[in-house]
């Protein structure tokens, strides 16, 4: 009894103290454990919390502070896990301490919650009577109007579609009319004529021969180079359009290099290298040995 008295005024004694009362030297170590343990100290919501381990963190910087050089950096790791332990704890304890006061909060919220979701109860039930009353008479009413309604949206359905397959037709048009005016101005500017080409869900599709190429080689020919020319002046009168280079091989020439190649020619000749894509597709024919896909 008298030891637990003797221990609990030496706790008060060293808690009351200053920090600077208790350490010894200019040891810059000392001096900052000792300010992280006042600063506990200082804080009004941990006044009575971890009070033991704060003393044993005390104990621990005085010990450190009065250490011999032999066996200071012992009393340093252990002064710096004391401090770390007692701000912990510190920590710890505030956060259960809130934890139950939350607790507390929340029963007394729940109590009263039941007593108000009882009423509410009772008023909902009511409220639900008078709504399916309404809802029986609403739902005839709707019944009724979605016949007239089923039918309205027959009939614009139909005139809908009428309406988007005309505007569809009209969008192509003017598209391959864009398409016919760019082409017209690439052929004057290139001076040759651009390969032919078919309009699919993909985009315009230029076809290039296998004679485009020269023989064993991924090499564009001179009718090559005419064709990249031409493409190349197409591109630039549509700013907006881009390009997807399909190469296709034969035994000799892998269809990525074919197309590694119109795209070279294709750049070099002004087009942005952004707007070119480049892939081989396999295996070709004579009639077949590259397609560039242009989109707007």
């Amino acid at each position: 009894m008298n030891r637990n008295l003797g221990r609990a005024g030496l706790l008060v004694l060293l808690l009351s103290l200053p920090a600077g009362a208790l350490l010894a030297g200019d040891n810059p170590v000392v001096i900052q454990l000792g300010q992280r343990l006042a600063a506990l100290r200082a804080n009004p919501e941990y006044a009575e919390l971890a009070a033991f381990e704060r003393l044993q963190a005390q104990q621990a910087i005085s010990e450190l502070a009065e250490a011999r050089r032999s066996v200071r950096e012992r009393a340093q790791y252990v002064a710096e896990r004391r401090v770390e332990i007692a701000e912990i704890a510190t920590r710890t304890q505030a956060a259960q301490r809130e934890v139950g006061r939350l607790d507390r909060t929340r029963s007394e919220l729940l109590v009263e919650a039941s007593r108000r979701e009882a009423e509410r109860a009772r008023q909902e039930v009511e409220r639900m009577r008078i709504q399916a009353q309404i809802q029986a008479e609403e739902a005839e009413r709707l019944r009724q109007a979605a016949e007239a309604e089923t039918l309205a949206r027959q009939d614009a359905e139909l005139a809908l579609t009428s309406v988007a397959g005309q505007q569809s037709a009209k969008l192509s048009a003017a598209r391959q009319k864009e398409a016919r005016l760019a082409r017209e101005e690439a052929e004057l500017v290139s001076g040759t004529k651009l390969p032919a080409s078919k309009f699919e869900a993909r985009g315009e599709v230029f076809t290039l021969p296998a004679s485009a190429f020269a023989g064993g080689s991924a090499k564009l020919s001179e009718a090559g180079q005419s064709s990249a020319s031409a493409l190349a002046a197409y591109l630039q009168a549509s700013p907006k359009a881009k390009a997807r280079i399909e190469g296709f091989g034969d035994k000799q020439t892998p269809g990525q290099r074919r197309a590694d190649a119109l795209r070279d020619a294709l750049v070099a000749a002004g087009v942005s290298k952004g707007r070119i894509q480049a892939a081989g597709k396999g295996n070709g024919s004579s009639s077949k040995a590259a397609e560039i896909v242009v989109t707007q």
